[in-house]
């Protein structure tokens, strides 16, 4: 039998009760040998050695250190200290301070060479499903305290939590639109209901407001007296803005505009949409007169006069921008070409915030399976029909992957948000395992594999900006509800037929069950979406989204490549909190990867919110436009 280094009697407390007891606290023989401990029974009136009830083997231990006192503790569970190893920690309680002092010591010499040595360790006890220290609720979730030693970091402590409820916090409902009771409403697309509630929407016709207490469904009545619920973002107030005339495409990009009206590919090809600046439109034109045989287009601004009156290439000024649509339908005056054909993409309807008014739960028997899409973090998910005929993508979750009870309560508030780039949420089926999550299917997939596989050519620095800014508006919508994301990445974000981009799966990651997901210690952790503040603490916030934002910026000029690449997890957790930093892509020019930058600034309140990031973007494109 190999000789003993130490050997001493210390109470242990059982690795397997889900709660502690006093029954869970019994006396143990330990013994050190050069390469494991052993603990046994013992007995102390006969101060005999009886059957070996378990072993560590010394390799496999990632960290020895003290554990402070439970609450209330009796005076011989005063001194404890932890070894942790795969299984766990293993909790051991001394009789006094020196020989607890002895075996830390003992134990830290003999295996300073280990391989995974951890960097952080919870500094107090895991107790009835919570640390004590940070009230994380995972039990592999990484420490909280920064160890001192090889790894080189000072003591920080983590910052505990007021409440057990992990961030973010319960999203506010979206804010009401400027719509009163009694106004009459355009719909701007055709609407057949989805529920008996619903009123049917014909495009161009008026209708009256009659109640507006959610903002995503107003009950209106048409001509014919008619009542019921329609999708807000389906109507605009009669006789005001520019939402009623075809050629108007509000949240058009440039790159999209082009890419419709070269597919129109008639000559005088015309819309009006958005500026990257806020307030100010664009006329997007296609022409064969330009010299190419296959066309071109032009983009000019809709500039004003100090007047106030609106004119285009030459000075021609006029008092409303359909006016001045209506002259350059007759006369170029300056442009390639007048305006000869009107070129919409009112064909696609935007999503609604759910399917009918009222409706979460969902009837699986209403859903048709077509394709298998992918295996996510929760199961698979899938491409079907709603009711046969409404695309939808389903998230069949897999049983022991989610806390689902807590998600199925905020799924009613989730549904809520809506904005144009987030993934719209349908609802849920519940009644059934493993339960469903019904959201907007996007066909373009996952926007990783469209910067990798998806884009037909090579992309000019306005779509890729565009993609940028994309995806910090639908950030700075969840910003402004309180919402944290958690893992944003590239491969959290979709892609529709337009090149729009949407960000989906935000607060997901709060009901993950998965330990390697929770924690950065673990493979699905983010860790290369990581700043410093959560490979260190776990301190999640929407700063810690900004830094994401800044990773998936890069993500989008480097064409999908993988963050720090030639870096494992453990080194990145090294280095990212000394000051490491991703290279400027080549497709970035200066300007572009200074936004990275600032994102990444080291301390979280020096980094700006997703309103400003996304405003930077959006001037930075009406520069280059």
């Amino acid at each position: 039998m190999p000789d003993s280094i130490l050997e001493e009697i210390f109470i242990k407390r059982s690795q397997q009760k889900k709660k502690t007891s006093p029954l869970n606290f019994k006396e143990r023989l330990f013994v050190l040998t050069q390469d494991k401990i052993s603990y046994y029974d013992y007995d102390s009136e006969k101060g005999k050695k009886k059957s070996l009830r378990g072993t560590v083997d010394l390799q496999k231990i990632k960290c020895v250190e003290s554990v402070l006192p439970e609450p209330n503790a009796p005076q011989e569970r005063i001194y404890a200290f932890q070894i942790i190893y795969d299984e766990g920690p293993l909790y051991i309680f001394a009789k006094n301070n020196d020989i607890r002092a002895e075996w830390i010591k003992k134990l830290k010499e003999m295996v300073l060479n280990n391989k995974d040595l951890m960097q952080k360790y919870h500094p107090c006890f895991w107790m009835d499903g919570m640390w004590l220290c940070c009230q994380q609720e995972v039990k592999q979730a990484m420490g909280c305290k920064v160890l001192d030693g090889k790894n080189g970091f000072s003591y920080k402590p983590f910052m505990r939590r007021e409440s057990r409820k992990p961030l973010p916090p319960t999203p506010k409902e979206p804010p009401q639109p400027a719509v009163s009771v009694g106004m009459t409403v355009i719909a701007e697309y055709d609407y057949a209901p989805l529920t008996p509630q619903d009123l049917q929407l014909r495009k161009d016709e008026e209708y009256t407001i009659l109640e507006v207490a959610d903002a995503n469904w107003w009950k209106a009545c048409d001509k014919y007296g008619k009542e019921g619920y329609i999708p807000s973002n389906y109507v605009v107030e009669a006789g005001n803005g520019l939402e009623r005339f075809d050629w108007y495409s509000k949240n058009m990009k440039r790159s999209q505009a082009e890419n419709l009206l070269k597919n129109e590919n008639k000559d005088g090809g015309f819309l009006v949409r958005d500026s990257s600046k806020t307030g100010r439109y664009t006329v997007s034109v296609f022409s064969k007169s330009g010299g190419e045989s296959a066309g071109s287009c032009k983009h000019y601004n809709i500039c004003t006069t100090a007047q106030g009156q609106f004119y285009l290439a030459e000075k021609h000024n006029f008092s409303s921008i359909p006016d001045l649509i209506i002259y350059h339908q007759h006369n170029a005056a300056g442009m390639f070409s007048r305006l000869k054909y009107i070129v919409s993409d009112r064909a696609q309807p935007p999503s609604t915030a759910g399917l009918g008014y009222g409706v979460w739960e969902i009837d699986p028997r209403d859903l048709t399976f077509i394709k298998e899409l992918g295996n996510g973090q929760f199961g698979v998910v899938k491409y079907g029909k709603w009711q046969g005929q409404h695309d939808v993508a389903i998230k069949m979750i897999r049983e022991g992957s989610m806390s689902e009870d807590d998600f199925i309560e905020e799924a009613k508030i989730m549904m809520k948000l809506r904005h144009e780039n987030l993934v719209q949420l349908y609802g849920v089926c519940t009644k059934q395992r493993p339960i469903y999550i019904v959201t907007e299917f996007l066909s373009n997939g996952c926007l990783l594999t469209y910067l990798k596989e998806g884009l037909k050519q090579h992309p000019t620095n306005i779509q890729l900006l565009e993609m940028c800014k994309d995806v910090s508006e639908g950030m700075a919508y969840l910003e402004s509800n309180q919402y944290i994301h958690r893992d944003l990445a590239a491969r959290n974000c979709l892609v529709d037929s337009n090149g729009t981009v949407k960000v989906t799966d935000f607060g997901l990651s709060r009901y993950v069950l998965d330990d390697e997901y929770t924690s950065s210690a673990g493979s699905k952790f983010p860790v290369r979406w990581s700043p410093p503040e959560v490979l260190l603490y776990c301190k999640f916030s929407s700063k810690s989204d900004i830094w994401a934002y800044g990773v998936l910026m890069w993500e989008i000029y480097t064409l999908g490549k993988l963050p720090y690449e030639r870096l494992n997890n453990q080194e990145i957790v090294e280095q990212v909190p000394r000051g490491l930093h991703l290279y400027r892509p080549q497709l970035a020019n200066e300007r572009v990867y200074s936004i990275m930058e600032i994102c990444w600034m080291d301390k979280a309140e020096e980094r700006p919110t997703f309103q400003e990031l996304a405003l930077n973007v959006q001037n930075l494109l009406y520069e280059l436009q």
